[in-house]
């Protein structure tokens, strides 16, 4: 995978399909049987590279064939969404790359997502001697307050998730949200100037736990970022038909999509004289 330029911040769309991923097995439906490559999502990931550093948002079940096919590696970090499964379990997937790197990967994310991880790999934080490998990870604790992640801010987005909640994660002028029906209000100030806004838009019909494409395109219009793109999509959204009615600036993410912004002028690496 070539790196971007150092003045940039490259966004690359892993999976952009729901939790059972696009074809769903067992159904035989247009989208499930099309083949628009577009229309091939797997579950929902994006890698976010600047300044050298390669940083995941979410590690699902889908993750090696993600890395296998963006030839991903190296992993800096690790930022978690939530603890559905199909935002973590892939966080087994990691060991070729911490023996290749030598390191442990630090993973960040909110206690409540931890106590989950904790369990669900409660191999890897074992302090008994084992004979099978593990993935080696490092746990950070965050909230919604910002970080700085490799000389870059980074600010959490809180979210609803029906009864739930999530994160959202802004870094210079792209944020990338998944898994929301809400949006908080006292969320939305830290979604404003955008150039890229990533929106959770699962379907047309309602969801208690996802937005639909109608309440999507209203988050658009009411927080105007520059381009919008649409992920976690079920097999009720063909790609070409869906995204022949949106208004220009608002298009369907799909597996592979690669976007660029300008990587804010205060974490740009100091060039030697």
């Amino acid at each position: 995978m070539n790196t971007p330029g150092k003045d940039t911040i490259r966004i690359t769309v892993l999976g952009s399909g729901t939790s059972s991923g696009v074809p769903t097995i067992g159904c035989g439906c247009a989208t499930c049987a099309s083949t628009d490559p577009r229309d091939n999502r797997l579950r929902p990931s994006v890698l976010v590279q600047y300044g050298g550093k390669n940083v995941l948002i979410d590690a699902t079940p889908d993750f090696r064939t993600q890395a296998l096919r963006a030839e991903i590696r190296r992993v800096d970090a690790i930022l978690l969404t939530h603890a559905h499964a199909d935002h973590i379990l892939g966080l087994d997937d990691v060991r070729p790359l911490n023996y290749h790197q030598k390191m442990s990967i630090p993973v960040y994310g909110t206690a409540e997502t931890f106590a989950v991880v904790r369990r669900v790999f409660q191999y890897a934080f074992n302090p008994e001697p084992s004979q099978s490998s593990a993935p080696k990870v490092e746990l950070r604790d965050i909230t919604d307050e910002p970080f700085e992640l490799f000389g870059l801010q980074v600010v959490p987005i809180l979210l609803m998730h029906g009864n739930g909640v999530t994160l959202g994660f802004r870094f210079g002028d792209a944020a990338y949200l998944t898994d929301h029906s809400e949006i908080p209000e006292a969320s939305k100030p830290r979604l404003r100037g955008l150039d890229v806004l990533f929106l959770d838009a699962l379907r047309h019909r309602p969801h208690p736990t996802h937005s639909t494409v109608a309440q999507s395109l209203e988050l658009a219009r009411e927080l105007q970022p520059r381009r919008a793109f649409f992920t976690h999509i079920c097999h009720d959204l063909p790609h070409a038909q869906t995204e022949a009615a949106f208004p220009e600036n608002v298009r369907l993410a799909y597996d592979g999509l690669q976007i660029e912004v300008a990587l804010p002028e205060v974490s740009r690496p100091e060039v030697s004289q």
